[in-house]
């Protein structure tokens, strides 16, 4: 989520991405107060790109993120998704900021009571055990609690819309297994070899070629200084990029929703040219609208909660960071329920950005100064439209999300510069997001005005000092990579 600065129109673009990036990990953990108190459905980061791996480049890849900051030793229950919760992605691919396609996960949990026979031979009592697993956790049989998913495909509203289910190629059935998350070693010899069978072909709907999804725990891929930023920025920013220290989240994990798609699906067309269509993405989170609290929850019944009610949303997420550090306070609840559509209620956090003043104050002894172009209109071309020329849509109503031109062959992995299209690498953020995209690093230095020769800081490389090693990425689907272990012991 974030939002730009700069004239040019490529500059524009970056800049997006930059100002709600600038001020936080390019993501969107614990962003609203309400959010915090629902973890299972708060979105993280949305990735969208032209897939790199080999034989892949017809497929855009998909991965939005949920349930931020999971510690790997979080048991015994780890880290399900909501039951009670619809998790989505959707496509808006005509500019009009308003969803063509949206695809719609939705999980169901399968407790299996797993019961040991305790005391004196002959007065056995077969007594419920407290653990998810009492074995080798690859064997159904040793799991006590599991769960699988759908996928729903909706053209047109999203609430409204023609319904379709996807299917499981592998399995000629609608549903798909979620792996447990990485419990440790005794629980999994081979964590890795256990979560690549839960890569499964996807029939979609309307879609003559067979995608990929993946949907379970991985190793949290943002890198960033969270807390020095949060306590007003207690970094130096005018510091070297590969700054001393590891990233607040290189200890943690989260739960991702990957889903690899055939670009025509996602166009309508196929695509040749710059003039194809451009691809917006956002994803979000709805619950139902009542919940309430069951003072006597059991198993095989009604659970700790009864819900029902319309679907209500409650967490929204596109380009990273716009929540965290362009939104103001007040309004962070009220941005995760809104729609793309309606984003002319927050036009003035981006014309008159309160970022570029907070850094400014915060270091103008080291020579911070922000841009004073007031209304931003540089910002809102790039925010609200897509960079003219690069990911900018024909006839584009202004609004909030992830834009990709699929059309921009992919870079391979091992030639990724991970500023993206500030680095010359127009198949990187803002062009969509991949993975190694440094997203932090690039919304600082687009919003102190990186791309605007006229700004005061134009050249200085802001920066928060940390940087992804893209050598724990994979190249292949689902590219984030394996979780860490919840027990260090193997």
């Amino acid at each position: 989520m974030n939002t730009i600065i700069k004239r040019s129109a490529l500059a524009v673009a970056v800049a997006g991405a930059c100002l709600s990036a600038g001020l936080s990990q390019a993501s969107s953990h614990r962003e609203a107060p309400f959010i915090t108190e629902m973890p299972k459905v708060d979105g993280t980061d949305f990735y969208m790109f032209r897939s790199y791996e080999t034989g892949r480049e017809d497929y855009v890849t998909l991965i939005a993120n949920y349930l931020p900051l999971q510690d790997a030793y979080g048991g015994p229950n780890y880290f399900d998704l909501d039951d009670d919760a619809i998790y989505e992605i959707h496509i808006d691919n005509s500019g009009n900021a308003q969803e063509n396609l949206t695809f719609r996960f939705q999980f169901s949990s399968t407790l299996n009571d797993i019961q040991l026979p305790v005391g004196p031979a002959g007065d056995q009592k077969m007594v419920s055990v407290p653990l998810k697993n009492i074995g080798d956790a690859t064997d159904a049989a040793n799991v006590q609690l599991s769960q699988e998913y759908t996928v729903s495909v909706i053209r047109g509203d999203r609430r409204s819309g023609t319904v379709e289910t996807a299917t499981n190629v592998s399995t000629g059935t609608g549903t798909f297994e979620k792996p447990l998350d990485n419990i440790g070693g005794n629980s999994f010899a081979d964590y890795q070899t256990y979560a690549n069978q839960h890569i499964f072909p996807i029939a979609i709907p309307g879609c003559a070629t067979n995608g990929k999804v993946f949907v379970g725990q991985r190793k949290e891929a943002f890198a960033v200084n969270l807390g020095e930023i949060f306590d007003l920025v207690n970094t130096n920013p005018l510091g070297p990029r590969d700054g001393e220290g590891k990233g607040d989240l290189d200890d943690k994990n989260v739960t991702s929703f990957a889903l690899e798609v055939p670009t025509e699906c996602l166009t309508g067309t196929a695509v040749t040219s710059m003039d194809q269509p451009v691809i917006g993405a956002w994803t979000t989170a709805s619950v139902r609208q009542a919940r309430i609290i069951n003072p006597e929850p059991k198993a095989g019944g009604k659970g700790a909660t009864v819900e029902g009610g319309a679907w209500t949303q409650v967490s929204r997420l596109g380009m990273p960071l716009v929540n965290e550090v362009v939104i103001g306070l007040k309004d962070k609840d009220l941005f995760n329920t809104s729609e793309p559509m309606n984003d002319n209620q927050f036009a003035t956090y981006v014309t008159n950005p309160t970022l570029p003043e907070l850094l400014e104050i915060l270091f103008s002894g080291a020579g911070a100064e922000a841009p004073n172009n007031f209304p931003r209109t540089d910002l809102v071309s790039a925010f609200l439209t897509g960079v003219d020329g690069v990911n900018m849509p024909v006839g584009v109503q202004g609004s909030e999300m992830l834009r990709l031109n699929p059309a921009i062959a992919a870079t391979p992995a091992a030639t990724q510069n991970d500023l993206g299209v500030l680095g010359g690498d127009n198949a990187g953020f803002p062009n969509g997001r991949r993975p190694v995209d440094d997203v932090v690093d690039s919304a600082l230095q687009v919003v102190m005005g990186a791309l605007n020769p006229d700004a005061p800081n134009f050249g200085v490389p802001f920066t928060d000092g940390v940087q992804l090693d893209a050598s724990e990425l994979q190249v292949v689907f689902p590219y984030l990579a394996t979780p860490l272990a919840g027990s260090p012991n193997s």
